[in-house]
């Protein structure tokens, strides 16, 4: 079944398959050469843009098959501008149970779009997209043989998952690929449950679920719809966040915080955790740190929309001397900078942006913060330290260097909830996976003591 999105996507745009090639070509040449398909959307021309972001989450999903499957049937590869083309081509001629268009629609509109941008190529695309029909089965398993061909992920990725989850990582792999559940939050300070919302949901004939235990406030849909369709939602009374991300601010208020509490957001970007820990906090007096500015804007757009009030500072956490007024706080969070490995599914260009070296990388990063924020968390406080991150040097190993290295530090788990959660169906820290997609992202967490 297509998703809520890319049915709407397609079927509601009177732009040509043609045209939306051109575009999905130039995503994932941007994507090749190091770019956040994000960034590229956002040049897309508006009425192509819905339809280009559906076909380009289609065609990253499928890229390593569709990339082996071009080498095999020709190996000399043809200018990038053109390669680019006919790999989204072969994505979308992939076997599947339901197919974004007819075969023969595809063949046609991606010779159409190549004569528009290297018209001597045309005849090249079409003998090869054509033979990929001819020999679709052999083509596809052969194209499997290879681990990048078989899990569209990069060989590395591969790999350090195999070392890391030994049992899991292939479910992980399979599970990166599914399309991921749209969920909400329930805004607590508008008195409102995930029942009653629920029932507010069904009266729009929008089907949902509750998220459960896991998620209290949390909402699963059965199928995305745009965020003006939710009701409450331009009155501040729901917004949009993943159930794993919704654990977040429960573990670090705990069984609650004095009014007034000190409170560090610091990375706050784009600003859904730290509306969350307004929601369920009392009166905190919360400071909300991004080394990005412009990103900062997110985060009060939105406050504004949720009528909450935090500090906001651009400043990078590390640099404590530049931001801290030398007062403690009482909790923080580090949502820290991480690979985004747990949130594939839903930035599937993600695993094609990333390098082997950037997780040693990231990981230092990681520490510097941890080190730099430690000593300005008075003592009792808590320290909630979290990443969107399924790899080992990102969570538990992280976590446990950090131990060795502060004296006066503790962990406290959280059954469910800290630990390394996993994108699978039968979610939880560790979870061996199976069945329906899962509702939650790909998570570490930690809560810190200070002694």
């Amino acid at each position: 079944m297509k998703p809520a999105l890319y049915t709407g996507a397609v079927n509601s745009l009177s732009a040509p398959l043609n045209k939306l090639l051109l575009q999905v070509a130039d995503a994932v040449q941007a994507v090749r050469d190091g770019r956040s398909l994000t960034e590229v959307l956002a040049r897309c021309p508006a009425e192509l843009r819905p339809g280009t972001q559906a076909l380009s989450f289609h065609v990253l999903r499928h890229l390593g098959g569709a990339e082996a499957a071009r080498v095999l049937l020709a190996p000399k590869p043809p200018p990038p501008k053109v390669d680019s083309l006919l790999v989204s081509a072969i994505a979308l001629l992939w076997p599947a149970d339901d197919p974004p268009y007819a075969a023969h629609t595809v063949v046609d509109q991606a010779v159409g779009a190549v004569r528009k941008r290297a018209p001597a190529s045309a005849g090249f695309v079409n003998a090869v997209l054509r033979r990929f029909l001819r020999e679709r089965d052999a083509t596809v398993a052969a194209a499997q043989r290879d681990p990048r061909g078989a899990f569209d992920h990069p060989a590395w990725w591969i790999e350090r998952l195999r070392q890391d989850w030994p049992e899991q990582w292939q479910a992980i792999l399979r599970a990166n690929n599914e399309h991921p559940p749209m969920s909400l939050r329930v805004n607590a300070r508008h008195g409102l449950t995930a029942s009653a919302y629920l029932e507010r949901l069904a009266a729009a004939g929008i089907a949902a679920r509750a998220a459960g235990p896991l998620a209290p406030q949390g909402v699963v849909l059965e199928r995305a719809v745009p965020v003006s369709a939710l009701p409450g939602f331009a009155e501040g009374q729901v917004s949009v966040q993943d159930v794993a991300a919704q654990l977040a601010a429960p573990l670090l208020l705990g069984t609650g915080l004095a009014a007034g509490a000190r409170v560090l957001d610091a990375c706050a970007a784009p600003g859904g955790k730290t509306a969350h820990l307004l929601e369920l906090g009392s009166d905190l007096d919360l400071l909300a740190l991004d080394a990005d500015a412009g990103r900062l804007t997110r985060v009060q757009d939105n406050l504004d929309r949720l009528k909450l009030q935090a500090t906001l500072k651009a400043a990078d956490a590390r640099e404590t001397a530049a931001w801290w007024d030398g007062k403690p706080f009482d909790a923080i969070l580090l949502d820290a900078p991480c690979s985004a490995s747990g949130i594939v599914r839903r930035h599937p260009d993600v695993r094609w942006l990333r390098r082997a070296e950037d997780i040693g990388n990231l990981a230092r990063i990681q520490a510097e913060l941890l080190d730099a924020l430690w000593p300005t968390l008075k003592p009792g406080g808590r320290l909630v330290y979290a990443t969107c991150s399924v790899f080992n040097d990102e969570g538990v190993n992280q976590i446990d260097a950090f131990l060795q290295r502060q004296n006066g530090a503790g962990r406290i788990e959280v059954s469910g909830v800290t630990g390394h959660l996993l994108p699978l169906a039968d979610n939880g820290p560790a979870a061996a996976g199976g069945g329906e997609p899962s509702m939650v992202d790909g998570f570490y967490y930690a809560l810190l003591v200070k002694s």
